[in-house]
């Protein structure tokens, strides 16, 4: 049966059962749209509550989606209105996932008091801000930005099911296998919730006790989505894999190279690099430059540089021409690109017209680029 529902309670992805007016004479959606954000912030702007949709889409996130996000279609006037009123898309984005934050956040705190990790639940959590970050890949250079340090567990863990994402699809993934390879990296650490919060929230260095007890997440995490239908098999290994590493030094065997499956690299790629831009009590965020430049060089032989290498492609790629900040806070423009070094070319600092070879300049690195 089709039902009338609030927009907001809707999610990306329901289909419209009917066509849409708002005192026009022709309807500002058809039916059968599928609504996205930016049929979101339509209805918003005409003050439209609620809407017919159709009851198949509304249980469709416990599904495996089968095909892709089309592309938005609005017409002229419904378009010029957005460009007039809407807030800016980066907006809607960050609003999305501050929600799916906060809703993860709520099911993390649950698996602390011994409810079943509920996969479905996860799924109609995360898919939406997923879906929404592969329809907006320019974000993901913001994705670091959004995140804080309260919360940082629900921060991480749906940042890094939007990194394996982008990634897994970069690298050829068909659509259902990226969103699967997503919600396995949003439930990497969901084991994380049997560990004792005094020892995840400690300031200080670990003892190795204390280390060897963070180190059994990943079990416990692997053992909360066994059982799961939802969850393929490939995903479940990912998730128990990804904090081993090439050169044997990871855990919880140690595995080496080609041990080590494709998907979980994907995880462990997203798990250091959002780790490590992001701020924690003992410890402040790097830059994105300068971490993947940490994986690529002083972490060398730990991870699968192709992967790296997809992030690095998402993340910053330079060319010349493009201006940078410095950690000198100086704005800089690249004129230069060492094939060796990607991530330190040569720079002319706008001001006073000086030349950095940051290949040779170690200690400034780009902080950002514009």
């Amino acid at each position: 049966m089709d039902v009338y529902k609030e927009v907001s309670e809707l999610r990306p992805g329901s289909f419209l059962k009917e066509d849409l007016y708002a005192n026009t004479k022709n309807p500002i959606m058809a039916k059968g749209t599928k609504l996205m954000l930016e049929h979101f912030e339509v209805l918003h702007l005409f003050g439209i509550t609620r809407v017919l949709v159709e009851s198949k889409a509304l249980g469709k996130t416990e599904q495996e989606p089968a095909e892709p996000i089309a592309e938005v279609k609005l017409t002229p006037e419904v378009e010029k209105l957005m460009n007039q009123s809407a807030p800016p898309k980066s907006r809607s984005l960050e609003a999305l996932y501050d929600e799916s934050v906060e809703a993860y956040k709520k099911e993390f705190n649950s698996y602390k008091s011994g409810k079943k990790l509920d996969v479905a639940a996860v799924r109609t959590i995360a898919l939406p801000v997923i879906q929404a970050f592969l329809e907006n890949k320019e974000y993901i250079r913001r994705l670091n930005e959004f995140s804080t340090m309260q919360g940082y567990r629900a921060h991480h863990s749906i940042s890094v099911g939007i990194l394996a994402a982008l990634i897994s699809e970069s690298m050829g993934y068909p659509r259902g296998q990226v969103l699967q390879i997503g919600i396995a990296g949003v439930l990497a650490d969901s084991g994380m919730a049997k560990i004792n919060e005094k020892i995840i929230d400690k300031v200080a260095f670990l003892t190795s006790e204390e280390l060897n007890e963070v180190k059994k997440h990943v079990i416990h995490s692997f053992q909360m989505v066994q059982d799961s239908s939802l969850v393929r098999q490939e995903m479940k290994v990912a998730i128990l894999q990804h904090h081993e590493r090439f050169d044997g030094s990871g855990y919880p065997r140690g595995l080496k190279g080609q041990d080590i499956t494709e998907i979980s690299q994907i995880l462990s790629v997203a798990d250091v690099y959002h780790a490590m831009t992001s701020e924690r009590p003992y410890r402040q965020k790097e830059s994105s430059f300068k971490v993947i430049e940490l994986m690529r060089e002083e972490e060398f032989g730990k991870f699968d540089m192709k992967v790296i290498e997809v992030l690095h492609e998402l993340i910053h790629k330079l060319s010349i021409g493009t201006k940078v900040k410095l950690t000198t806070d100086e704005i800089a423009e690249v004129i230069y690109l060492h094939r060796d070094f990607p991530l330190r070319p040569i720079v002319k600092v706008l001001d006073s017209g000086a030349h950095i070879d940051l290949s040779s300049n170690r200690k400034i690195t780009i902080v950002k680029i514009f």
